[in-house]
């Protein structure tokens, strides 16, 4: 079992910060990749950012938003910079897994999901 442990989210003004956080934890063996997708009220979850061998993120952020991840600790970040009104949703952290139970495979977590609202 996976569990995935998501913090940093909340009430910022346009142009403040916020710095999500997400911690896997449990039967891991590695965690290839993490990443952070938020859904708006009315639209379909799409992707924020993910992080492998490299960072992608979605155009609407670039330049504003980081990813990082803590490979000892199983953690990835979102620091959040220069938040605007449109960033407002619910950001989900996904954690890429390989278990120890099935080493051969790799199995995708999903997180509760923490609200981020920017206020104008």
């Amino acid at each position: 079992q996976v569990d995935l442990v998501e913090s940093g989210g909340g009430l910022v003004q346009a142009g403040g910060s916020l710095n999500l956080a997400c911690q896997a934890s449990g039967s891991i063996l590695s965690v290839p990749g993490m990443g952070w997708y938020r859904q708006a009220p009315g639209k379909q979850r799409e992707l924020v950012a993910e992080i492998q061998y490299d960072a992608t993120y979605a155009d609407s952020v670039k330049g504003r938003f980081a990813i990082s991840m803590d490979i000892a600790r199983n953690t990835v970040y979102l620091q959040m910079n220069s938040l605007k009104p449109e960033d407002t949703a619910v950001y989900y952290c996904k954690a890429d897994v390989r278990t120890r139970s099935a080493v051969w495979t790799i199995t995708t977590y999903w997180g509760q999901g923490t609200q981020v609202t920017v206020s104008s």
